[in-house]
């Protein structure tokens, strides 16, 4: 009798697991795009982006890129590129353009995240006023602040300066979604809030993508720091902390301006899921 009632105890518990399995919601899809935000010129000597004179005379070509994150039925875009009217280096089709060729509309972009404040990485945000701004404090105090320095213009972000639109200054890390399948990562040294991200994909695995705490492979090897980075040591921590995460989430690093680490990920329209 003893054993009836245990086994009617036990088969009770499987049903009420299965039953709350059953009504758990299915994780959202995510999948990662990602997109021309400008035009570079051919190769150029990347010694510059060092203030140990590391990298003189090394031919590099600085590509612009943006990216387009799904999330289940919402989207995040990460870094809005140059303005179409930057001249040479402006994208060749904006980035709502780009997203009209995958059915995707300025007001299904729920969240813009913005690694930092400078004009390739900002130019078009203006064209999603509708979706809440991400971008590190440290960053939003230098745009509100009374003498923004010539590479940080506020222009672009009037919108939200004005209240018009929702923000979030973000002065650490950010789980985007609740989810940890996207998460904002603190990297403070090339700006004071600059930001980089972490994406969690089914097949592909993590990707990490970088803003501009590197701006190419041989200077994230060396931890080359440029000059004009707002601050030396900030940039080495945080060079230390991405690649620590890089190692212990087994992810693969997405270095924005980089060619070669852009073509990791699919071609246009194609996705990374």
């Amino acid at each position: 009798m003893r054993r009836i009632i245990t086994s009617l105890a036990l088969g009770a518990c499987v049903a009420a697991f299965s039953i709350q399995a059953l009504a758990q919601p299915a994780a959202p899809e995510v999948s990662l795009t990602r997109l021309d935000c400008g035009t570079s010129a051919g190769p150029s000597d990347v010694g510059r982006f060092s203030d140990t004179f590391s990298q003189n005379g090394l031919m590099l070509q600085i590509v612009f890129s943006c990216y387009l994150i799904r999330h289940g039925d919402d989207y995040m875009l990460w870094d809005t590129g140059h303005s179409m009217t930057a001249g040479a280096v402006a994208p060749k089709a904006s980035i709502v353009d780009q997203l009209s060729q995958l059915n995707v509309k300025p007001e299904q972009v729920r969240f813009v995240g913005i690694s930092h404040y400078h004009p390739d990485h900002t130019g078009q945000v203006g064209s999603f006023p509708q979706a809440t701004l991400l971008i590190g404090k440290g960053d939003w105090d230098v745009l509100t602040g009374p003498k923004p320095p010539s590479n940080a213009n506020p222009a672009p972000f009037a919108h939200w300066i004005s209240g018009g639109g929702k923000m979030e200054p973000v002065p650490l890390d950010k789980d985007v979604f609740g989810d940890g399948t996207v998460t904002l990562l603190a990297t403070p040294g090339h700006t004071p809030g600059h930001h980089s991200v972490l994406v969690k994909l089914r097949q592909m695995g993590n990707v990490l993508i970088s803003g501009d705490l590197a701006h190419f492979h041989e200077n994230y090897d060396t931890n080359g720091v440029p000059p004009f980075n707002t601050g030396r040591a900030e940039t080495l921590a945080s060079l230390d902390r991405f690649k620590k995460i890089a190692t212990n989430m087994k992810a693969t690093v997405i270095i924005q301006h980089d060619g070669r680490d852009v073509a990791k990920l699919p071609a246009f329209p194609a996705s990374a899921k």
